[in-house]
């Protein structure tokens, strides 16, 4: 697979995903992902972007602190 921006050929790695949901910051830990070793650049396939939404989403609604970091694997949305 190419990377969208260098043009670079992506390896499959795990990687996190960091998103500020505004009041917090939400950090979701080992996210498979194609990840670009020229520019660093991360793509997800449509499952896994579609669970980091839900990760995302079950987060926002029950904010307990500044900052969530969360274990993809581990988590239930």
């Amino acid at each position: 697979m190419k990377c969208f921006y260098c043009k670079g050929e992506t390896v499959e790695a795990l990687t996190k995903f960091v998103v500020d949901l505004g009041q917090c910051v939400l950090i979701v830990k080992d996210v498979p992902a194609h990840v670009c070793p020229q520019c660093g650049e991360a793509s997800y396939s449509d499952e896994v972007a579609q669970r980091l939404e839900a990760i995302a989403g079950a987060v926002k609604e029950s904010i307990m602190s500044e900052v969530a970091i969360v274990e993809y694997s581990q988590s239930v949305a």
